[in-house]
Protein backbone atom coordinates (compact mmCIF):
# COMPACT_ATOMS: atom_id res chain seq x y z
CA UNK A 1 0.00 0.00 0.00
CA UNK A 2 1.29 3.47 -0.89
CA UNK A 3 2.04 5.49 2.20
CA UNK A 4 -0.23 8.49 2.61
CA UNK A 5 1.13 11.88 3.69
CA UNK A 6 -1.11 14.83 4.58
CA UNK A 7 0.27 17.63 2.43
CA UNK A 8 -0.86 20.96 3.87
CA UNK A 9 -0.54 24.28 2.09
CA UNK A 10 0.61 26.79 4.72
CA UNK A 11 -1.60 29.90 4.66
CA UNK A 12 -2.69 28.52 1.29
CA UNK A 13 0.67 28.39 -0.48
CA UNK A 14 2.43 31.46 0.88
CA UNK A 15 5.55 30.99 -1.19
CA UNK A 16 3.52 31.21 -4.40
CA UNK A 17 0.41 33.31 -3.66
CA UNK A 18 -0.73 36.00 -1.21
CA UNK A 19 -1.22 34.36 2.17
CA UNK A 20 -4.63 33.54 3.63
CA UNK A 21 -6.56 34.85 0.61
CA UNK A 22 -9.19 33.18 -1.55
CA UNK A 23 -6.83 33.59 -4.52
CA UNK A 24 -4.05 31.90 -2.56
CA UNK A 25 -6.22 29.01 -1.42
CA UNK A 26 -7.41 28.45 -4.98
CA UNK A 27 -3.77 28.46 -6.10
CA UNK A 28 -2.84 25.87 -3.48
CA UNK A 29 -5.69 23.63 -4.62
CA UNK A 30 -4.49 23.94 -8.22
CA UNK A 31 -1.01 22.84 -7.11
CA UNK A 32 -2.60 19.92 -5.26
CA UNK A 33 -2.83 19.69 -1.47
CA UNK A 34 -4.83 17.53 0.92
CA UNK A 35 -5.39 20.29 3.46
CA UNK A 36 -5.49 24.08 3.50
CA UNK A 37 -3.75 25.39 6.60
CA UNK A 38 -5.00 28.81 7.70
CA UNK A 39 -5.16 31.22 10.63
CA UNK A 40 -8.20 32.84 12.19
CA UNK A 41 -9.04 35.80 14.39
CA UNK A 42 -12.27 37.58 15.26
CA UNK A 43 -13.37 41.08 14.30
CA UNK A 44 -14.91 43.60 16.67
CA UNK A 45 -18.36 42.63 15.42
CA UNK A 46 -17.82 38.93 16.04
CA UNK A 47 -16.96 37.66 12.55
CA UNK A 48 -14.30 34.94 12.25
CA UNK A 49 -11.82 36.03 9.56
CA UNK A 50 -8.78 34.37 8.02
CA UNK A 51 -5.60 36.24 8.89
CA UNK A 52 -2.32 35.45 10.60
CA UNK A 53 -1.40 38.73 12.27
CA UNK A 54 -3.04 40.22 15.35
CA UNK A 55 -2.70 43.65 13.73
CA UNK A 56 -2.64 44.72 10.10
CA UNK A 57 0.79 43.86 8.72
CA UNK A 58 2.42 46.77 6.79
CA UNK A 59 4.43 44.29 4.68
CA UNK A 60 1.26 43.02 3.00
CA UNK A 61 -1.42 45.65 3.62
CA UNK A 62 -2.48 48.65 1.55
CA UNK A 63 -5.36 51.04 1.92
CA UNK A 64 -8.14 51.29 -0.67
CA UNK A 65 -6.15 53.96 -2.56
CA UNK A 66 -3.14 51.63 -2.87
CA UNK A 67 -0.95 53.27 -0.21
CA UNK A 68 1.14 50.96 1.96
CA UNK A 69 0.57 51.17 5.69
CA UNK A 70 3.39 53.17 7.23
CA UNK A 71 3.41 51.05 10.39
CA UNK A 72 1.51 48.28 12.09
CA UNK A 73 -2.18 48.93 11.61
CA UNK A 74 -5.11 48.53 13.99
CA UNK A 75 -5.74 45.25 15.77
CA UNK A 76 -8.02 42.86 13.89
CA UNK A 77 -10.15 42.66 16.99
CA UNK A 78 -10.66 46.43 16.99
CA UNK A 79 -12.05 46.56 13.44
CA UNK A 80 -15.50 45.65 12.18
CA UNK A 81 -15.68 43.43 9.11
CA UNK A 82 -16.77 46.34 6.90
CA UNK A 83 -13.71 48.32 8.00
CA UNK A 84 -11.38 45.36 7.48
CA UNK A 85 -12.71 44.90 3.96
CA UNK A 86 -11.24 48.25 2.95
CA UNK A 87 -7.69 46.87 3.01
CA UNK A 88 -5.88 45.12 0.15
CA UNK A 89 -3.62 42.19 1.10
CA UNK A 90 -2.84 40.98 -2.42
CA UNK A 91 0.89 41.66 -2.69
CA UNK A 92 4.08 42.04 -0.67
CA UNK A 93 5.71 45.41 -0.05
CA UNK A 94 8.74 45.67 -2.38
CA UNK A 95 12.05 45.71 -0.55
CA UNK A 96 10.68 44.22 2.66
CA UNK A 97 12.18 41.25 4.48
CA UNK A 98 9.02 39.33 3.63
CA UNK A 99 9.57 40.02 -0.08
CA UNK A 100 13.09 38.63 0.18
CA UNK A 101 11.73 35.41 1.67
CA UNK A 102 9.14 34.86 -1.06
CA UNK A 103 10.42 36.36 -4.32
CA UNK A 104 8.29 33.95 -6.34
CA UNK A 105 4.96 35.01 -4.86
CA UNK A 106 2.46 36.01 -7.57
CA UNK A 107 0.51 39.16 -6.51
CA UNK A 108 -3.24 39.52 -6.82
CA UNK A 109 -4.29 43.12 -6.38
CA UNK A 110 -7.67 43.55 -4.76
CA UNK A 111 -7.43 40.49 -2.51
CA UNK A 112 -9.14 41.05 0.84
CA UNK A 113 -8.99 39.32 4.20
CA UNK A 114 -11.73 36.69 3.77
CA UNK A 115 -14.22 35.41 6.30
CA UNK A 116 -13.87 31.82 7.47
CA UNK A 117 -17.29 31.13 5.98
CA UNK A 118 -16.02 32.15 2.53
CA UNK A 119 -12.94 29.95 2.79
CA UNK A 120 -14.83 26.87 4.01
CA UNK A 121 -17.00 27.05 0.89
CA UNK A 122 -14.07 26.99 -1.54
CA UNK A 123 -14.04 23.23 -2.25
CA UNK A 124 -16.32 20.32 -1.30
CA UNK A 125 -13.55 17.82 -0.60
CA UNK A 126 -10.47 19.56 0.81
CA UNK A 127 -9.72 19.49 4.54
CA UNK A 128 -8.97 22.62 6.60
CA UNK A 129 -6.41 22.97 9.39
CA UNK A 130 -7.51 26.04 11.33
CA UNK A 131 -5.07 27.74 13.68
CA UNK A 132 -6.56 29.85 16.45
CA UNK A 133 -4.49 33.04 16.71
CA UNK A 134 -4.91 33.67 20.42
CA UNK A 135 -2.30 34.31 23.06
CA UNK A 136 -2.03 33.53 26.78
CA UNK A 137 -1.38 37.09 27.92
CA UNK A 138 -3.60 39.96 26.81
CA UNK A 139 -4.46 38.24 23.51
CA UNK A 140 -2.63 41.06 21.63
CA UNK A 141 -5.76 42.79 20.40
CA UNK A 142 -7.85 39.67 19.86
CA UNK A 143 -11.60 40.11 20.22
CA UNK A 144 -11.89 36.81 22.12
CA UNK A 145 -9.86 34.22 24.04
CA UNK A 146 -8.81 30.77 22.88
CA UNK A 147 -11.87 28.94 24.14
CA UNK A 148 -14.24 31.53 22.71
CA UNK A 149 -12.56 31.55 19.31
CA UNK A 150 -12.57 27.75 19.21
CA UNK A 151 -16.30 27.68 19.78
CA UNK A 152 -16.86 30.39 17.17
CA UNK A 153 -14.82 28.46 14.58
CA UNK A 154 -16.79 25.28 15.14
CA UNK A 155 -20.06 27.20 14.88
CA UNK A 156 -18.97 28.50 11.46
CA UNK A 157 -17.89 25.00 10.40
CA UNK A 158 -21.23 23.56 11.56
CA UNK A 159 -23.14 26.16 9.56
CA UNK A 160 -21.04 25.37 6.48
CA UNK A 161 -21.50 21.62 6.95
CA UNK A 162 -17.76 20.90 7.11
CA UNK A 163 -17.15 20.04 10.78
CA UNK A 164 -15.98 16.59 9.74
CA UNK A 165 -13.30 18.16 7.51
CA UNK A 166 -11.62 20.51 9.98
CA UNK A 167 -8.73 20.26 12.39
CA UNK A 168 -8.38 22.95 15.05
CA UNK A 169 -4.89 23.75 16.31
CA UNK A 170 -3.18 26.37 18.44
CA UNK A 171 -0.09 27.19 20.48
CA UNK A 172 -2.57 28.47 23.06
CA UNK A 173 -3.94 25.15 24.23
CA UNK A 174 -7.06 26.63 25.82
CA UNK A 175 -8.93 26.47 22.52
CA UNK A 176 -8.27 22.83 21.58
CA UNK A 177 -8.76 21.81 25.21
CA UNK A 178 -12.21 23.39 25.26
CA UNK A 179 -13.20 21.48 22.15
CA UNK A 180 -11.86 18.23 23.57
CA UNK A 181 -14.53 18.54 26.26
CA UNK A 182 -17.39 20.13 24.33
CA UNK A 183 -16.93 18.67 20.82
CA UNK A 184 -14.82 15.52 21.15
CA UNK A 185 -15.49 14.56 17.53
CA UNK A 186 -13.51 17.58 16.25
CA UNK A 187 -9.98 16.67 15.21
CA UNK A 188 -7.34 18.53 17.23
CA UNK A 189 -3.67 19.37 16.75
CA UNK A 190 -1.34 20.78 19.41
CA UNK A 191 1.21 23.29 18.10
CA UNK A 192 4.61 23.46 19.79
CA UNK A 193 7.94 25.17 19.32
CA UNK A 194 11.04 25.14 21.48
CA UNK A 195 11.18 28.95 21.66
CA UNK A 196 8.11 29.11 23.91
CA UNK A 197 8.66 26.00 26.04
CA UNK A 198 10.19 28.12 28.81
CA UNK A 199 6.74 29.68 29.11
CA UNK A 200 4.78 26.50 28.48
CA UNK A 201 2.68 26.79 31.64
CA UNK A 202 1.22 30.02 30.28
CA UNK A 203 0.74 28.82 26.69
CA UNK A 204 -0.57 25.41 27.77
CA UNK A 205 -2.60 26.82 30.69
CA UNK A 206 -0.99 24.69 33.38
CA UNK A 207 1.10 21.75 32.18
CA UNK A 208 4.73 21.86 31.05
CA UNK A 209 7.24 19.36 29.63
CA UNK A 210 8.72 18.97 33.12
CA UNK A 211 5.47 17.29 34.17
CA UNK A 212 6.15 14.61 31.54
CA UNK A 213 9.84 13.91 32.11
CA UNK A 214 10.73 16.69 29.65
CA UNK A 215 8.83 15.06 26.80
CA UNK A 216 6.71 17.28 24.56
CA UNK A 217 5.09 14.29 22.80
CA UNK A 218 4.01 12.91 26.18
CA UNK A 219 2.48 16.29 27.05
CA UNK A 220 0.52 16.25 23.78
CA UNK A 221 -0.59 12.66 24.32
CA UNK A 222 -1.83 13.61 27.79
CA UNK A 223 -4.12 16.16 26.12
CA UNK A 224 -5.64 13.43 24.00
CA UNK A 225 -3.87 14.09 20.68
CA UNK A 226 -4.29 12.96 17.98
CA UNK A 227 -1.88 15.33 16.15
CA UNK A 228 1.40 16.81 17.33
CA UNK A 229 2.38 19.79 15.18
CA UNK A 230 5.95 20.81 16.11
CA UNK A 231 8.20 23.35 14.45
CA UNK A 232 10.22 21.12 12.19
CA UNK A 233 13.77 21.95 13.45
CA UNK A 234 12.68 20.72 16.90
CA UNK A 235 12.13 17.18 15.62
CA UNK A 236 14.53 14.27 15.84
CA UNK A 237 14.13 10.75 14.53
CA UNK A 238 13.76 9.65 18.14
CA UNK A 239 11.02 12.16 18.98
CA UNK A 240 9.03 11.09 15.91
CA UNK A 241 9.32 7.47 17.01
CA UNK A 242 8.33 8.42 20.57
CA UNK A 243 5.25 10.26 19.32
CA UNK A 244 4.23 7.33 17.15
CA UNK A 245 4.68 5.01 20.12
CA UNK A 246 2.20 7.20 22.00
CA UNK A 247 -0.32 6.92 19.17
CA UNK A 248 0.24 10.45 17.85
CA UNK A 249 0.44 11.66 14.27
CA UNK A 250 3.34 14.04 13.61
CA UNK A 251 2.73 16.93 11.21
CA UNK A 252 5.60 19.47 11.35
CA UNK A 253 5.59 23.09 10.19
CA UNK A 254 6.75 25.06 8.14
CA UNK A 255 8.90 22.83 5.91
CA UNK A 256 10.11 24.59 2.76
CA UNK A 257 13.49 23.07 1.85
CA UNK A 258 13.55 19.86 -0.14
CA UNK A 259 16.37 18.41 1.97
CA UNK A 260 14.34 18.94 5.15
CA UNK A 261 11.29 17.35 3.54
CA UNK A 262 13.30 14.29 2.52
CA UNK A 263 14.80 13.88 5.99
CA UNK A 264 11.46 14.23 7.78
CA UNK A 265 9.75 11.82 5.42
CA UNK A 266 12.52 9.30 6.04
CA UNK A 267 11.79 9.60 9.76
CA UNK A 268 8.16 8.71 9.13
CA UNK A 269 6.28 11.98 9.69
CA UNK A 270 2.61 11.83 8.81
CA UNK A 271 2.32 15.17 7.04
CA UNK A 272 4.11 18.30 5.92
CA UNK A 273 2.92 21.90 6.34
CA UNK A 274 4.67 23.95 3.67
CA UNK A 275 4.66 27.36 2.00
CA UNK A 276 5.84 25.52 -1.12
CA UNK A 277 3.58 22.51 -1.68
CA UNK A 278 4.81 22.31 -5.27
CA UNK A 279 8.30 21.52 -3.97
CA UNK A 280 6.84 19.03 -1.49
CA UNK A 281 5.01 17.25 -4.30
CA UNK A 282 8.27 16.71 -6.19
CA UNK A 283 9.91 15.26 -3.08
CA UNK A 284 6.90 13.08 -2.34
CA UNK A 285 6.76 11.81 -5.92
CA UNK A 286 10.45 10.93 -5.81
CA UNK A 287 9.74 8.97 -2.62
CA UNK A 288 6.90 7.06 -4.25
CA UNK A 289 4.24 8.67 -2.06
CA UNK A 290 0.63 9.33 -3.04
CA UNK A 291 0.06 12.82 -4.41
CA UNK A 292 -3.10 14.82 -3.65
CA UNK A 293 -5.33 15.57 -6.65
CA UNK A 294 -5.16 18.99 -8.26
CA UNK A 295 -8.40 20.95 -8.01
CA UNK A 296 -9.52 23.94 -10.05
CA UNK A 297 -11.98 26.19 -8.24
CA UNK A 298 -13.55 29.50 -9.14
CA UNK A 299 -13.05 32.34 -6.68
CA UNK A 300 -13.76 36.05 -6.74
CA UNK A 301 -11.16 37.12 -4.20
Amino acid sequence: MTRSIDLQGHRGARGRFPENTLFGFAGALAIGVDTLELDVAMTADGVVVVTHDATLNPDITRTSDGAWLAERGPAIGALRLAELSNYDVGRIRPGSAYAALYPGQVPHDGARIPTLTEVLQIDPAVRFNIELKTFPSGNRGSATDGAGLAEAVVAVADAAGVSDRITVQSFDWRGPRRLRHTRPEIRLAWLTRSAILHDARAWWDGPAPADHAGSVPRAVAAEGGPVWAPEHPDLTKESVAEAHGLGLLVVPWTVNRAEDMRRLLSWGVDGLISDLPDVARIVMDDAGLRLPPRRIVATAG
